[in-house]
């Protein structure tokens, strides 16, 4: 590689909460000659750079522009309250809005769930992130309704999460610009999808050789099938005959 030459890279953002582990730990394995580059970047951001082409695919949530983005929807996360220890819901396996009628509840400005409308009693300012409302309710200010992996992002021994019924699910996408479906994107997202290494999927392959076709189909390039002994039957298929084969019968 000569110093002009850039090498290939794939750049990939995710949101605080999603764990691209296990993918970009595959990615290395298949592509060793691609780096990854992994930047977590706040989930209003995340688009921002798909958008402004500063990275090639991001692990987002939903919703996003689908007439400029194309996205795989990969899952959807439970829906928790984070609650002090002691807080009356950890007597019940799962909440409702309803339960949460007399409390606070922090709705902080980098909220993913798109609420109609918030339960409880809304707070004098909203929290500028996650983390700060976290930090609120520790001290015992209100309560907090966020996906499950974020209450688990957040975890503290002071706090505990109960999950919350009838409320809006934050979904995670695999997402990229549609004018920049890349060969890299593509193996992303056969990765995500869990496709083998030797799925050609997504990806033009180059056409088999020749002598690969005739021992996949036993015909060689003329159309003829070959026999196992390595001749060429006739077009008819049939076997070849012998105007020789038998005998003679004498005369009588």
């Amino acid at each position: 590689m000569t110093g002009s030459e850039v090498s290939p890279s794939f750049r990939l953002v995710y949101v605080p909460g999603v764990m691209p582990d296990k993918w970009v730990r595959i990615w290395n394995e298949r592509l060793p000659g691609v780096p990854l580059t992994l930047t977590q970047v706040p989930p209003g951001e995340a688009v921002e750079r798909l958008r402004d082409r500063d990275a090639d695919a991001g692990l987002v949530r939903m919703p996003v522009d689908r007439t400029v983005f194309s996205a795989i929807p990969l899952y959807t996360e439970q829906t928790v309250v984070v609650v002090p220890r002691d807080h009356l819901v950890t007597a019940v396996d799962e909440v409702s809005p309803e339960d949460l009628a007399d409390d606070i509840v922090l709705h902080p400005l980098d909220d993913v769930l798109d609420w109609d409308t918030l339960p409880g009693r809304p707070a004098l300012e909203r929290p500028a992130t996650t983390a700060d409302a976290v930090e609120l309710v520790a001290a015992g200010i209100g309560v907090l309704v966020v996906p499950l992996s974020l209450a688990r992002l957040h975890h503290r021994k002071d706090l505990t999460h109960r999950p919350l019924t009838d409320a809006p699910a934050s979904s995670v996408a695999l997402a990229w610009r549609e004018d920049a479906h890349t060969d890299q994107v593509e193996d992303f997202i056969g990765i995500v999808r869990g496709r083998t290494v030797n799925s050609t999927r997504g990806r033009k392959q180059p056409d088999r050789a020749p002598q690969e076709k005739e021992r996949r189909t036993g015909r060689d390039r003329a159309g003829n099938r070959r026999t196992a002994g390595g001749g060429r039957r006739g077009g008819t298929g049939g076997a070849a005959r012998n105007p020789r084969r038998g005998k003679p019968r004498r005369r009588s």
